[in-house]
């Protein structure tokens, strides 16, 4: 029997974890994440991990398994994932993928190039300038010496930019030129779910996950990071406010405003990048018949 690999997608807050769950349950399987801060176990009120609760009813894979000092992208995550999912079939007819990280869902599912080694001391300049410069310099550049993947690439996404900065410096050609389209063949087969709501409902429901975020504890959260915020890991949205805050430049009011925010323009960018996947099946997360709609696919 063909083995079956449901990926539910989608922007943040649209409610992924619950569906995932919900069908997790009537398949009798288990989820892989495909989020790429959850795995990090100092991250977890900032990251919106499946509760103690969730996480016992269905088994997770990709949950607080690294340090947040250990640096993974997305070709680590492709090599963790088939491994995960290698596991649940040797047992299961069926997993289930759920994440928000389109690169990781893109490795997973398609695989990606081939690319040549980077300098370490390349990283390690680019990664100390990056720190002491900011976005802005960042930005300008890459805009500088690759405009091509300027011209292409994700200019608000300072992972991009940094991979985009690093590779070329390193190999002295642009990192868009080792790209070959190819999908890799996987022995499993893949369907796609994308998740969404009308945009109103989600902005609202990300406020609210943000005020609770900051109920739970957040701000003791990133302060208990403070030490190690030079790190890729929490260069990410609710972590990055609230180190600002802490270094006085922002009210904490503020802060929580630009969390709300910036987490809005993510999930707008996370709308836009499954949008361009043409095989993502498009249902609404607050249909009650979402689980049995996805089951015929």
């Amino acid at each position: 029997m063909v083995k079956t690999a449901y990926i539910i997608a989608g922007p943040t807050a649209v409610g992924k974890t619950a569906i995932a769950i919900a069908l997790a349950k009537r398949l009798g399987t288990e989820i892989v994440s495909a989020d790429s801060r959850q795995c990090y176990r100092e991250m977890s009120v900032g990251t919106a991990k499946p509760s103690a609760e969730e996480l016992l009813v269905v088994k997770h894979h990709f949950i607080d398994t690294h340090s947040v000092t250990t640096a993974l992208d997305a070709a680590d995550y492709e090599t963790l994932a088939l491994g995960y999912l290698q596991d649940i079939f040797a047992t299961h007819d069926a997993a289930i993928v759920c994440g928000g990280t389109g690169l990781y869902i893109k490795a997973l599912c398609e695989g990606l190039d081939t690319m040549p080694a980077v300098s370490d001391e390349v990283v390690r300049d680019v990664n100390n300038e990056y720190e002491t410069r900011g976005l802005q310099w960042l930005q300008h550049a890459v805009m500088e010496e690759d405009p091509d993947f300027y011209k292409e690439g994700e200019i608000k996404n300072p992972a991009r930019l940094l991979r985009a900065l690093i590779f070329k410096r390193s190999v002295g050609e642009s990192i868009i030129n080792y790209r070959t389209g190819e999908k890799k063949k996987r022995d499993f087969r893949i369907v796609r779910v994308g998740l969404e709501l009308p945009r109103e409902v989600l902005y609202e429901r990300i406020n609210t996950r943000v005020d609770k975020m900051m109920e739970n504890g957040l701000l003791d959260e990133v302060r208990n990071l403070y030490s190690l915020r030079h790190l890729k890991n929490l260069q990410t949205v609710g972590y990055s406010e609230l180190f600002e805050h802490i270094e006085g430049l922002y009210t904490l009011p503020e802060a929580v405003d630009k969390i709300k925010q910036n987490t809005r323009h993510y999930a707008k960018r996370q709308m836009t990048w499954f949008r361009k996947d043409k095989e993502m099946h498009w249902l609404q997360a607050d249909d009650p018949q979402v689980v049995d709609k996805i089951l015929v696919l």
